[in-house]
């Protein structure tokens, strides 16, 4: 059986490790963090596309039966709104809830796979052959812990030791400094989420739907260390600066200050080690992407590490990088864009910025590529000359005349081929589905298209072998 260790238990790495698991895959997880220490609340915020992510697992109902809001329009310069109420989804808005709501829906999971999380355990040194890869590690009262898998994934954030321990840089450099946040409650609330910029700062205020309100907060004159002192007043300080009110905010239930870098690493992989989430890439907190966009490298990873398990071509796993590392290299640029746009310092640019938003937005085509592209639901992947213009993108949901959709048939980490006959020996890890439009289209784990073509039966199995691996005897 193939083995994996996953080191960091926050979004990235419990995704990841659930769908592992769930794949049949051996699975270990180590997190340094000590049990029942949250990983804090700074991501706030689920898009689209990662509900999806969230319902081809059987877990977006979990995610949405904890208070929460729904944030179909999100505000944006001057006047000007994004609509997502329109997007092409069941999920066409911002779920707003805290990263510790989304951590616990994971780790809950896990748990029901039968996973333990060794908590208290820090990696100090790694080695790997051909073969597999050496792990050591400090577990909890400072006794070592030596283990080895075939492969080791890196979801240990910012800071990863797993990303030091393999030799990769991580390129770039500090944006914002300063940034404040805190979960409060609030005296005067606002009638929906709020987003002001000037030319002394910004803020954007939003409520988690149990009476607690989420404020991120900017201010030029107030620039201090992550760890400098931080009191409830000097947030409601920036929130009068941008908004001309604070709303009445008290009893901070969680206030922090961080600073917000620009960095990737020029490989998501190196040998048998690869890299996830905020260990891969970090960017600035504008569009709320963070999350969101390590959960969707989860995503392309886990089907990926499964599929090679079964035999699949190795390409299969090396194609990881090409994946997700262009997309987390667009977000580096545009939440960059956007908070270099924020934090604009002359009166002039201010002016400018605020008149233009409003009619740049306007454009149906400008609004719908920017709500596809913040919302996840126009990324794409790359594909070979002569494929079908299909693969690579993401497909929708359907619903077939049985009653079931397509992405209940992709729990599990399982395929969906549509539009052919059954081909015995895949069973195990395929759904075969009707389709539409006399072409076979198989459908990876993720969601994104694998493969189309004729429905041949040579084609097809073709096909399978590469992505699914080998039959089963």
């Amino acid at each position: 059986m193939t083995s994996i260790i996953v080191v960091g238990a926050g979004p990235t790495g419990l995704l990841l490790a659930g769908d592992l698991a769930e794949a049949g895959l051996e699975v270990t997880v180590l997190d340094k963090r000590p049990a029942g220490r949250s990983n804090l609340s700074r991501a706030f915020g689920v898009h689209a596309r990662t509900m999806e992510v969230f319902d081809m697992r059987g877990l977006a109902g979990e995610l949405l039966s904890h208070t929460s809001y729904k944030m179909d329009k999100v505000a944006a310069f001057g006047n000007a709104e994004l609509d997502l109420s329109r997007l092409p989804t069941a999920f066409p808005y911002v779920l707003i809830c805290s990263q510790t709501h989304v951590e616990r829906v994971l780790t809950e999971r896990l748990h029901r796979l039968g996973v333990a999380i060794r908590h208290d355990t820090e990696v100090t040194a790694l080695a790997q052959d051909g073969d597999g890869v050496d792990l050591t590690a400090a577990g909890p009262g400072g006794e070592t812990v030596r283990l080895r898998a075939d492969y080791v994934a890196g979801c240990d954030g910012v800071h990863s030791t797993v990303r030091d321990l393999v030799g990769l840089p991580f390129p770039g450099g500090p944006v914002m400094e300063g940034i404040m946040l805190a979960d409060v409650e609030l005296t005067d609330p606002p009638a929906k989420p709020v987003v002001r910029t000037n030319r002394h700062g910004f803020a954007f205020i939003a409520p988690f739907g149990d009476g607690y309100w989420r404020i991120t907060a900017w201010s030029r004159a107030d620039q201090a260390a992550d760890d400098a002192p931080l009191r409830l007043e000097q947030i409601a300080a920036a929130a009068r600066q941008a908004f001309g009110t604070d709303y009445g905010m008290h009893a901070p239930r969680w206030i922090s200050r961080f600073h917000s870098d620009e960095r990737q690493v020029p490989e998501y992989r190196v040998g048998r080690v690869l890299l996830a989430g905020d260990a891969a890439h970090c960017h600035t907190p504008v569009g709320g992407q963070g999350m969101n966009t390590g959960l969707q490298d989860a995503a392309n990873l886990s089907w990926r590490l499964a599929s090679v398990a079964r035999g699949a071509d190795p390409a299969v796993l090396e194609h990881y990088h090409a994946d997700r590392h262009p997309v987390g290299a667009a977000v580096l640029k545009s939440s960059g864009r956007m908070a270099r746009i924020a934090t604009a310092r002359s009166r002039t640019a201010v002016a400018v910025r605020d008149a233009v938003a409003p009619m740049i937005l306007a454009s149906a085509a400008v609004t719908r590529r920017a709500t596809m592209q913040v919302s996840g639901l126009g990324i794409a992947y790359g594909r070979l000359r002569g494929e079908d213009r299909i693969v690579g993108t993401r497909v929708p949901d359907r619903r077939f005349d049985d009653g079931t959709r397509l992405f209940e048939h992709l729990r599990a980490g399982r395929f969906a081929l549509l539009g052919a006959a059954a081909v015995p020996g895949w069973d195990d890890r395929v759904d075969f589905l009707p389709g539409e439009d006399g072409r076979a289209l198989l459908v990876r784990p993720d969601g994104h298209a694998a493969w189309s073509g004729p429905p041949e039966r040579s084609a097809i199995e073709s096909a399978l072998r590469t992505w699914c691996g080998d039959p089963a005897s």
